[in-house]
């Protein structure tokens, strides 16, 4: 088994170990917040991480109403600006821990005396030495070149952060049963997938659409997917490609759709017939059945929009992951891509 397969696999246990490792932590963080009174989230990271952090943006926004900021970390190394960070918490995420700029933003954060959180797969890590809380993803060694474990890893130890600040039982009751409900994922979903990638075969380009809390899975899957497949793909959120992008595709073009149920997924429906009206190949993964495509993918749905993106991540590693196996493409190795990549 390549370990791109093995790493997929593993986000059940991996996921379920998460609140035991970190719950101390992230009480006392929670504890420090709320006796500041913090208003304001900046988030920095690179890569995987960053969408990561996008999911956080929504998840933050819709149950705490929470102004989140996805920083700019090249603005404290490249262009020496001192960012304001008053009353806000300051949160590092990057699997590694070794993200010179991102601890660039740490370092800053903590000279203005403000909470600095990393996240990371690495207790060792600068930037877990850097911030005042460190959470773990605890999610073993990842050797793979594409990030899976650590992606949701992340995603679910913010999640968790959510869950204790907000008090949300919706959240709590919904991280709960997750893991048994991605264990539940990795048994039904690669027999579609595997239908569904032989489809795809002699595709070169793609786009990826969603939008709300699964608009950064759309980000991070076409990531997965040029990473392993060497393709061109870019992740768009639903609302934007319609002005502009939506014109680069023609006949027979490969999209895929996230359409996740709920607030959402009427203007997923909208989307699929602008898609169907190009005669494009619209790939759709949902929830929801009786979609107007050839190609489809149902996933159950975790009975809580909080976690159902973390079943379009499971979805859209599979994806990649079937595309490799058929086109007999090494996921593991590259010729230009690190596994661990250090930006200034």
């Amino acid at each position: 088994m390549i370990n791109l397969e093995k790493e997929i696999r593993e986000q059940p246990e991996v996921l379920a170990r998460l609140k035991e490792i970190n719950a101390c932590t992230i009480v006392n963080l929670v504890k420090e917040i709320k006796e500041k009174n913090i208003t304001n989230i900046y988030f920095a990271a690179r890569g995987t991480s960053d969408h990561a952090c996008v999911f956080a943006q929504y998840l933050f926004g819709s149950v705490l109403g929470i102004q989140c900021t996805l920083g700019t970390p090249s603005l404290f190394t490249q262009y020496n600006t001192q960012i304001n960070f008053s009353n806000s918490l300051v949160v590092g995420v990057s699997q590694s821990g070794r993200a010179e700029d991102v601890n660039a933003v740490l370092e800053s954060a903590n000279k203005q005396g403000m909470i600095t959180v990393s996240i990371t797969n690495n207790v060792d890590s600068l930037l877990a030495k850097t911030s005042k809380y460190h959470l773990f993803c605890g999610a073993g060694e990842e050797k793979s070149i594409a990030a899976t474990k650590t992606f949701t890893a992340q995603m679910y130890l913010l999640a968790l952060l959510c869950a204790e600040w907000s008090q949300n039982f919706e959240l709590i009751n919904a991280l709960e049963i997750l893991p048994s409900q991605v264990k539940d994922a990795l048994e039904y979903i690669p027999d579609q997938m595997e239908c569904v990638a032989k489809t795809l075969l002699n595709y070169n380009e793609a786009v990826v659409l969603a939008r709300g809390l699964s608009y950064p899975i759309a980000l991070e899957g076409a990531l997965k997917i040029l990473e392993t497949n060497k393709m061109k793909v870019k992740g768009y959120p639903i609302s934007d490609f319609y002005h502009g992008p939506v014109a680069q595709l023609h006949d027979n073009d490969l999209a895929v759709v996230l359409a996740q149920s709920g607030i959402m997924y009427d203007d997923s429906i909208k989307m699929i017939d602008k898609l169907n009206s190009v005669n494009a190949n619209t790939v759709i993964i949902s929830d929801l059945e009786g979609l107007n495509t050839k190609n489809s993918i149902k996933i159950k749905n975790t009975n809580s929009d909080f976690t159902m993106p973390f079943i379009f991540a499971i979805s859209m590693q599979l994806m990649a992951l079937k595309l490799v196996l058929l086109k007999g493409i090494d996921p593991d190795k590259s010729n230009v891509i690190a596994k661990i990549t250090v930006t200034k």
